[in-house]
């Protein structure tokens, strides 16, 4: 794997990274790195390549219009990102909060397209299924600006919700991992060949995603790994990536030491559904080997690793390595519910694991355990006992509201429980709207769990 451009050709690419559309958004490590792995793979087959993350604000700077002087970013490469309050859709009228577009100024959007060689193919990404109103005009802004160059976009939404993302606008949908469609898309839209192709199943043939094409870069994610073991009934790690399969570890540290020494990145988040499964073929390795070349960075596990695997060996790694930001998903207390969402926990796991934790260096408010909030028939009665039972063992309890995901487990059981239309309209997939909201965990009710969890953490 490497991050070397190779020879040019005359047809150029642009990639798009697509605002959110939401009531709310924080750059919590977020990055378009299967879009960027595309741009990699494109320019080591020798394609001029050009990209646009509306997310990123680096892009106000060459407007005095929009300042992002305001902003605050943090040294963990986390921070707010540039919003601008916006009608909400009519199906949110009576919702009590604002909607945004989060990320730069349509004027610096298109002046960033306008400054641009016209391309000959543009890739449109995607994230949650609710943010799709950022993809739509996206694509709706790229076809005004660059009439007659096809458009395809692909992602999360498109491989969830294909029958919605029909309406896009874009030329070509493409689902599943979009590397996999990428020598078609050249072959039948640029009359190109492709040379280089990584091995699907081989993740170290891979080149590193091509994040130098973006400015301000204060954080780079990782993946070891793609897909998960386990099929827990909520997640779609199993739609978007079927098969589980790893890099060498050895090569992962090999990415990291190169976007420190030739980027000076010292901010790494892992994207990884599973980075402690097996620990002795991926973590293990991957930790001595950060201790033994002694690279001075910080690592964030956004994601939730998986209680089961901590000991007290993979404690210490982790605290020595430098993974300043730990978040566990245990997602309830409640053993019959843990049994039949997927089995991965149990709360004897969460004990142990929090001791170890703490014996290796950890403070309890170091260690967020995140608690699902909102599953369908889910009571407040199981998310407040979650709250307590996690604090009462000295760490963080973070609550993660429940999104219904097409083509999960629980995708039928969520549209039976919803009040609204999520089978129909993915803008009601919102966990801001606590979409399977009942009786016994109505809005109410989740807004006073919130605060106990915030008194939780001050406590801690």
């Amino acid at each position: 794997m490497t991050g070397q451009i190779k020879s040019k050709r005359h047809q150029s690419i642009l990639l798009v990274n697509p605002w959110i559309y939401d009531f709310a958004a924080y750059d919590f490590w977020i990055k378009p790195m299967g879009l960027m792995t595309l741009g990699a793979i494109l320019r080591e087959n020798g394609f001029a390549v050009a990209a646009i993350d509306c997310l990123n604000p680096a892009y106000e700077a060459q407007s005095p219009l929009h300042s992002t002087a305001h902003l605050k970013r943090t040294h963990l490469g986390t921070g707010e990102f540039q919003k601008n309050h916006i009608p909400k859709p009519e199906f949110f009228t009576d919702f009590p909060r604002r909607y945004s577009r989060y990320g730069i100024s349509m004027t610096s959007f298109r002046s960033a397209l306008l400054r641009l060689t016209p391309p000959e193919m543009i890739l449109v990404t995607s994230m949650m299924t609710y943010w799709y109103p950022g993809v739509f005009e996206a694509i709706r802004q790229v076809k005004m600006v660059f009439p007659g160059v096809p458009v395809v976009v692909g992602g999360s939404y498109v491989t969830l919700c294909r029958e919605h993302a029909a309406f896009s606008g874009a030329d070509i949908l493409v689902e599943g991992p979009g590397e996999q469609a990428l020598s078609s898309l050249c072959r039948n839209i640029l009359n190109e060949d492709l040379s280089f192709v990584p091995s699907f199943d081989n993740l170290d043939t891979y080149p590193y995603p091509a994040f130098d094409l973006l400015p301000r870069n204060d954080q780079i994610p990782i993946m070891t790994s793609r897909g998960c073991p386990f099929d827990c009934t909520y997640c779609a790690s199993r739609l978007l990536h079927p098969s589980f399969v790893r890099r060498d570890p050895d090569r992962v540290v090999e990415e990291i030491e190169f976007w420190y020494k030739k980027h000076g990145i010292v901010n790494f988040s892992f994207y990884d559904d599973a980075l402690l499964i097996r620990p002795e073929e991926m973590f293990i390795p991957l930790a001595k080997e950060l201790g033994r070349r002694g690279l001075p960075c910080r690592f964030h596990c956004p994601n939730g690793l998986h209680l089961r695997e901590v000991t007290e060996e993979i404690a210490g790694l982790m605290f020595r390595a430098g993974f300043q930001t730990i978040r566990f998903g245990f997602e309830t207390s409640e053993e019959t519910r843990q049994r039949n969402t997927g089995g991965k926990v149990k709360n004897r796991d969460l004990e142990t694991a929090i001791a170890c934790l703490k014996r290796a260096g950890y403070r309890g408010q170091d260690i967020g355990v995140y608690l699902l909030c909102g599953l369908p028939g889910q009571e407040a009665a199981e998310v407040r006992d979650s709250i307590d039972y996690v604090s009462a063992h000295g760490a963080r309890p973070v609550i993660a509201e429940y999104s219904p995901i097409p083509g999960t487990a629980l995708w039928n059981q969520a549209v039976a429980s919803s009040p609204f239309p999520i089978k129909e309209e993915p803008l009601f997939h919102n966990n801001t709207l606590l979409p399977c909201r009942n009786d016994r965990l109505d809005y109410d009710m989740y807004r006073a769990l919130k605060m106990l969890t915030r008194q939780a953490a001050q406590k801690g």
